[in-house]
């Protein structure tokens, strides 16, 4: 279940403003303060960054709305972020990415988030956007909710675009 809600304080600094916020027992801060990390990570583009949030070894698998077949493990998704643009250090991103209706289910020491995500310019209509459905599976790893899977998709473009 979730419930919506304008995050603010801490959460709000990522830009997470008027996604639910999900509801998940125990580990809903956790899980929180994880999805704020992800969409921060894209906001700095910080390669560096890829450890504090993934698992880092071949359990790891994603799914990218931009290339075919199955990313496994930590050092391909790491050269999958490298390609994005991705740089040790970071950097201003040319456009922003942020996400939107927000669902989290807690299934033990794993938590399943499902989300839309969105990249582009938040000034323009939602559908005049690159967006899609994602797929974000935590798990417990070394006493904190670390990505073990991802999956992203992509919407139809408008007829604007």
């Amino acid at each position: 279940m979730y419930k919506p809600l304008a995050w603010s304080g801490f959460l709000g600094f990522v830009g997470l403003v008027g996604c639910a916020v999900p509801t998940i027992g125990d580990g809903r801060f956790e899980v929180d303060v994880k999805m704020a990390q992800w969409v921060d990570l894209w906001r700095t583009y910080d390669l560096d960054r890829l450890d504090d949030l993934f698992l880092t070894d071949d359990r790891l698998t994603y799914l990218s709305s931009e290339k075919e077949g199955l990313i496994v493990g930590r050092d391909a998704v790491r050269e999958h972020h490298v390609g994005f643009g991705f740089v040790s250090g970071g950097k201003a991103p040319e456009q922003e990415l942020w996400v939107d209706e927000v669902h989290a289910t807690q299934l033990g020491s794993t938590a399943v988030v499902t989300a839309v995500w969105y990249f582009g310019d938040r000034t323009l209509p939602p559908a005049e956007n690159q967006r899609g459905p994602a797929t974000f599976v935590y798990t417990m790893d070394r006493g904190e909710y670390r990505l073990a899977h991802l999956n992203f998709g992509n919407y139809e473009a408008s007829a604007g675009n």
